[in-house]
């Protein structure tokens, strides 16, 4: 593969961690840290605009390549989304992080939510972005069941893999998910796109699809984080344009968090931190700022 693209002011490093060596790319320094976690089909440069405002504001800003994506490791599994959850656990205590702040987009949006209900001591606050919460309503969801088909073409045997590693999924799934392409250049659709037809990394974004409609959806349905309480203070900003994750379809989380606030981001799509980076990076900053729970 080739090397990881250049951000100014952005560092890169590698964690060993589970017998898998883990990609890091860094900005800022101190102990104030911010953990950033991408989505599908992305990689740490989803945060290329995020990490220099938040170096810039007194963080020091950390976004790390989950299993099987960018510059980490690729195995053939491990991407139940509660293992991926664990191999942030394990990187932080690589680095010997005990309490860090959180971010998280799409698929990383969902693993930030597991890891704040699983443990809730190593994470001050969470910004989430369009992603679903875990107490997803299946009467809300069903009726809009084909809004995902797209996650079935993904994890189908031979052809999820072919659509990747073709090179033409990944641009097509970027800007047709957004509203706002501006920030997906040819260059930029290529740092995704390519990254993910490597071999490996084509069968780890297949894996992440199947894994979760054969093995994680099923249980989601039955409820299997009902009865969870998300004690994090939470901000979750949401596109309004998102196709598929509609903003409806997080009705009642207010059930279920102690703190936490939804804002709808009007005219944005799915790719939130691409489409309106100034604002994230605008309410990433001010969020983190606020003082810190006990």
């Amino acid at each position: 593969m080739a090397e990881p693209p250049h951000v100014d002011g952005v560092r890169h490093r590698y964690v060993e961690a589970r017998g898998l060596r883990f990609h890091l790319a860094e900005a800022g320094e101190g102990d104030d840290v911010v953990l950033c976690l991408h989505g599908w089909p992305q990689h740490w440069y989803e945060w290329r605009f995020l990490l220099p405002r938040l170096a810039a504001a007194g963080h020091r800003a950390i976004a790390l390549d989950l299993r099987g994506f960018g510059w980490s490791d690729a195995p053939p599994g491990g991407y139940e989304k509660e293992n991926l959850a664990s191999d942030v656990l394990a990187v932080l205590d690589e680095l010997g992080l005990e309490r860090v702040k959180l971010v998280g987009h799409d698929w990383g949006g969902w693993i930030g939510y597991l890891l704040c209900l699983r443990a809730p001591e190593r994470f001050e606050r969470y910004l989430a972005l369009n992603i679903l919460t875990p107490w997803v309503n299946p009467r809300v969801i069903v009726p809009e069941a084909w809004r995902f088909t797209y996650q079935l073409l993904v994890a189908a045997p031979v052809l999820g893999y072919r659509l990747h590693t073709s090179g033409t999924l990944v641009p097509k799934v970027l800007l047709g998910a957004s509203v706002v392409r501006d920030n997906f250049d040819s260059e930029t659709l290529h740092i995704f796109s390519d990254n993910l037809a490597e071999p490996d990394r084509a069968r780890a974004c297949v894996q992440m699809y199947r894994t979760f409609q054969l093995r994680e959806q099923p249980a989601l349905i039955r409820g299997r984080y009902a009865r969870e309480r998300l004690t994090v203070p939470t901000l979750q900003l949401h596109g309004t344009d998102d196709a598929a994750l509609r903003p409806h379809m997080l009705a009642g989380w207010q059930r279920h968090a102690d703190d936490m606030r939804v804002e709808l981001v009007e005219g944005c799509g799915h790719f939130i931190v691409d489409e309106a980076p100034d604002l994230v990076a605008d309410r990433a900053v001010a969020f983190f700022a606020s003082p810190a729970s006990p």
